[in-house]
């Protein structure tokens, strides 16, 4: 079982939309995959339909470490694709996990429980919080969307790596570790401006400094994720080939590339896929 968190420290960097493609495409490729909705604004949730709703969700697993999948799995309509939605309507995680002496490490500990997965893809909050705290230290590998502004370049220096440091040094009195972190670059348009960003980071971080590195695969600024969410449907199905005329990939290709670059491991998965597309059709309307 492999679990990753999707984590930064800014809000509107388009994790969810990562969370939900990436989990989609490797569900296809045949692995059991589970969501965690750690999201006060639980997007993920919804992202998919459901096809069979638990009475409970991440509320009950962290602050009642109850793992019973009847109770707190739910079923999308999508085969091989669970999640634990985001039910802690009142905000009450955070406050809960500060007075106990294992909150940090408390999803770590119930992980273990959910050993009938291949994969478990924790999306965030974006902001630092305790669970986003709690989420890094429970995962093997984290990744991190970043758009190609320099705002968003500083504050992932200043507040995501930031907080990689600070678990660094509370990593040390526990068995846990701080997992190496992937930046992906979201939303990416082709001016100077954007790749110049996505250049310098790639230098800042060169050679996993700090135990960072900076993807070469991106997903470009397009229309095809947004409206695959709108269909309820991941990005790879929605658009499997590339329009015509268009230079940019298709979304197929930059969601396969994205994880095949995360982990290499699930390349002979992904290469292996026959190709799907919604509606037993190709793109949708002109595959825009």
């Amino acid at each position: 079982m492999r679990v990753v968190s999707v984590i930064s420290t800014k809000g509107g960097v388009g994790k969810t939309t990562v969370t939900a493609n990436l989990g989609g495409l490797l569900a296809d490729a045949g692995l059991r995959v589970l969501f965690i909705d750690l999201d006060s604004q639980p997007t993920l949730s919804s992202y998919y339909p459901l096809r069979t709703e638990a009475p409970g969700g991440t509320y009950e697993l962290i602050a009642l470490s109850d793992t019973a999948p009847d109770r707190v799995i739910s079923q999308t309509a999508h085969p091989n694709l669970d999640v634990v939605i985001s039910n802690d309507h009142a905000g009450q995680l955070p406050q809960l996990l500060l007075n106990a002496p294992d909150g940090r490490f408390r999803l770590a500990q119930l992980l273990s429980n959910l050993s009938d997965y291949d994969l478990i893809l924790i999306d965030t909050q974006g902001a630092r919080s305790i669970t986003l705290e709690m989420a890094v230290l429970a995962s093997d590998y984290a990744l991190s969307p970043i758009t190609p502004e320099l705002l968003s370049a500083r504050e992932f220096v200043r507040g995501t790596v930031g907080l990689l440091r600070d678990l660094e040094a509370l990593s040390q009195f526990t068995h846990l570790s701080v997992p190496p972190v992937s930046v992906l670059v979201n939303r990416l348009d082709e001016t100077a401006d954007a790749r110049g960003i996505h250049q310098t980071l790639a230098e800042m971080f060169a050679a996993g400094e700090q135990g960072v590195t900076v993807m070469q695969s991106t997903i470009r600024a397009g229309v095809a994720f947004r409206q695959a969410a709108s269909a309820g449907l991941p990005a790879h199905q929605f658009e499997p080939r590339k329009p015509a005329g268009r230079k940019s990939p298709s979304a197929a290709d930059q969601v396969k590339a994205m994880a095949r670059e995360l982990n290499p491991e699930w390349q002979p998965l992904i290469d292996a896929m026959v190709s799907t597309t919604a509606m037993q059709g190709g793109c949708h309307d002109e595959c825009h």
